[in-house]
């Protein structure tokens, strides 16, 4: 039977959708390994997003809080909000209760990526007040921590990312995510699944 590694996601501007996308790519690369992309509802009003000039979302399926039992283990991905997760995906979390009272994702690996506006935005804070979500569902936290190697030391280039996970700069937001940025999520997806993979097997 397959390993099931599920990339949850909110990405209001496509920057996350991006990395997500690379993500699934990196985890399906390896054997044995099936990756799905899914993103959390929305919960802004149409007229509010239209005032952001938010583009519309794309027909990635949306995931209720049930389905998160089907998989073996995740990577979530957001943008960063005053150097936390956005509401939506707290939002989509908050009503994970039903599956917190039975803790089944107790015991399931995680990791996180994310996207801020600027170098200082949240690179490291948004997954590190994230992780309180995956404690409080006795999930295991799997940071890339310095896998990526060289390009984890890159320093010509503006680079998003850290050992907490892959991530990207969004500026104002007519930054797209770098090459490096884009190979650094495909090596969280490979390094997530392959240990998801392994946990599986050992269960």
């Amino acid at each position: 039977m397959a390993t099931k590694v599920y990339i949850v996601y909110y990405s209001m501007y496509g920057h996350v959708e991006k990395l997500a996308e690379e993500i699934r790519k990196g985890a399906s690369s390896v054997e044995g390994v099936e990756a799905k992309l899914w993103q959390v509802p929305e919960i802004l009003p149409e007229e509010v997003l239209g005032k952001m000039s938010a583009p519309p979302k794309s027909d990635v399926p949306i995931i209720t809080p049930s389905e998160l039992a089907e998989a073996d283990g995740f990577v979530f991905g957001f943008p960063t909000r005053f150097g936390m997760m956005a509401a939506q995906f707290k939002a989509f979390l908050d009503a994970t209760g039903g599956l917190w009272k039975t803790q089944q994702l107790a015991g399931k690996p995680a990791g996180i990526f994310f996207s801020t506006g600027s170098q200082g935005g949240g690179q490291e804070t948004t997954a590190l007040t994230a992780i309180t979500q995956l404690v409080h569902h006795g999930m295991i936290f799997v940071p890339i921590g310095y896998t990526f190697g060289a390009g984890m030391f890159e320093m010509e280039e503006v680079k998003g990312g850290s050992p907490y996970g892959a991530g990207t700069f969004a500026g104002d937001g007519s930054r797209q995510p770098t090459k490096l940025e884009l190979e650094q999520a495909f090596h969280q997806g490979k390094h997530i699944a392959a240990i998801t993979k392994k946990l599986k097997g050992a269960a």
